[in-house]
């Protein structure tokens, strides 16, 4: 009972082990917040990157790519057998998308890729990323009426049909101005709207609906009468662009991030792609953007672009062509996913088959390591605030064994063992170490759990930034707590002070009572 109570009393009175509580619960508090917030954003990441990525990639090294791809989804089909979710088939290649701003011209790089909507969005959750909610039951690359990004307050106010009358009006009408000027020395103090018309008034002139072509592409871009292109009835081959590249993230005046998009549904793009020759030359085509595509992954969302398979099997090949570059194929959960890609090695062997196939992991498998390596980096970093509270009760017990000592030698005259004298200091550094955990575990948690409110009123108070919205595509800091991460965190910040404490009370069971009660 003894050694209960002198443990208590020196917890009590002892104010510079209240240094050695702080540290040790800001080392607890900033590793419970810090593995909170990296788990949640590696959760966000597995998530959109299962929702992109297949489970398994078959692909093709050659130009050619596979040639026989019926065959070869006969083969996948009977190796797999049940454990296959969904098979799909698509081609995927390097290509620069242009369109116009204004009077210039805007060039970006993607990576475009041909798919079939029924069985791509088997594989992956692609329906979901796109704007349109028709889109998002059933993907077809057509255009839509208004509605688009509805679930986002309407970004695009104006876009699809509606968008693409009001942009015709508006040309033609600026081109009947042009030619006036060019005709008229007089003209060129005309106003700058052109022929002061409304293109939304003007618009209504035009005949609302839309013609349905009947190309083999599901698209609108059957040609009208006398073969000319009517943009303001008819559509190219439809094409989904990622948000990234067709829109800029800035703040607005409000602070608040906004997307400007330089180029919306109802647009028309011109696609450049490479041949597949032994001489690659440029393919051009022009294409009209249907729907934005947005998993909110920067890396995929300005680099992804997305076309009707059979269209991009013609312009990369020719007419007609059934080759691919790539099979992907989904799982059943239950499946065994490096199982079932063995066996697919197995039975197309890279010596014969020029065939890459390799699982999401794999393919992700540098960003992994990456984000594992900076999290243990982390965590060794964050632990040393926690050695360093150790090696404070060290000092400290040390500091209480030699300004004790006389009180030690008359415990240990009165018939206290050496064990007891030990255990006395042991409790110390344990009390210390599950107070400072204790302490730190409720603070890290109310820190997890208000970690936006409190961002929010650190960018109010500094003025600075704390969470980019621009960079993450987050609406908020994401946040996932693990009992099992907490637990380690807080049975090893009570070890260190534990152990911390061991060579004082070792030191202090050692004393001769005698010397001790003669100590000055």
């Amino acid at each position: 009972m003894y050694r209960l109570l002198l443990c208590l009393r020196y917890l009590r009175t002892r104010y510079i082990a209240l240094a050695s509580i702080i540290s040790v619960t800001l080392g607890v508090a900033t590793m419970i917040v810090v593995n909170s917030v990296m788990a949640g954003f590696q959760q966000e990441m597995y998530h959109r990157l299962r929702g992109i990525l297949a489970d398994i990639l078959i692909e093709s090294h050659s130009m050619e790519g596979i040639a026989n791809p019926e065959e070869v989804l006969v083969e996948v089909r009977n190796i797999l057998k049940d454990d296959i979710a969904g098979l799909t088939t698509n081609v995927h290649v390097p290509a620069m998308i242009s369109f116009r701003l204004g009077d210039q011209w805007q060039i970006r790089q993607v990576n475009l890729i041909g798919i079939q909507p029924e069985s791509y969005s088997t594989v992956g959750d692609f329906g979901q990323y796109l704007l349109h909610p028709e889109n998002r039951k059933q993907m077809d690359f057509v255009l839509r009426d208004k509605g688009y990004d509805e679930r986002m307050n309407d970004r695009l106010d104006e876009a699809g049909w509606v968008h693409r009358r009001n942009r015709v009006v508006f040309e033609q009408a600026w081109e009947r101005q042009e030619s006036l000027r060019d005709l008229s020395p007089d003209a060129s103090n005309a106003d700058s709207e052109p022929m002061g018309l409304d293109s939304t008034e003007a618009s209504e002139d035009i005949d609302s609906s839309p013609t349905s072509g009947s190309d083999p592409f599901g698209t609108a871009s059957q040609l009208g009468p006398e073969n000319v292109f009517d943009p303001s009835k008819e559509i190219h081959t439809g094409i989904v662009l990622g948000i990234g590249v067709v829109s800029v993230r800035q703040r607005n005046a409000a602070g608040q991030a906004q997307d400007f998009f330089l180029c919306r549904p109802g647009d028309d793009v011109k696609v450049t792609i490479p041949s597949a020759g032994a001489k690659p030359k440029p393919i051009h085509s022009n294409f009209t953007v249907v729907d934005v595509y947005e998993s909110k992954m920067s890396e995929y969302d300005s680099n992804f672009a997305f076309m009707p398979l059979p269209e991009l099997q013609s312009l990369r090949w020719y007419p007609g062509a059934k080759n691919v570059t790539s099979i992907q194929i989904k799982l059943r959960p239950e499946a065994d996913l490096g199982a079932a890609c063995q066996k697919l090695r197995d039975h197309f062997p890279a010596e014969i088959f020029r065939y890459r196939i390799e699982t999401w992991r794999e393919l992700q498998g540098p960003l992994f390591a990456a984000v594992r390596m900076e999290t243990n980096l982390l965590n060794i970093l964050l632990f040393l605030i926690i050695a360093v509270a150790g090696f404070g009760i060290l000092a400290t017990f040390f500091m209480i064994v030699v300004e004790k000592t006389r009180d030690i030698g008359i415990l240990k005259s009165l018939g206290a063992s050496s064990r007891g004298i030990l255990s006395i200091f042991l409790s110390y550094g344990l009390c210390l170490g599950a107070v400072g955990s204790g302490v730190g575990l409720v603070l890290g948690l109310l820190f997890v759990a208000n970690i936006n409110r409190i961002a929010n009123a650190i960018e109010y108070l500094t003025g600075h930034e704390v969470f980019d919205q621009t960079v993450y595509y987050f609406q908020e800091i994401p946040t996932i707590i693990h009992p099992i991460t907490i637990g380690w965190i807080v049975a090893g910040a009570i070890l260190i002070a534990l152990l911390a404490s061991v060579l004082p009370a070792l030191r202090a069971a050692r004393l001769n009572p005698v010397e001790a009660l003669r100590y000055e």
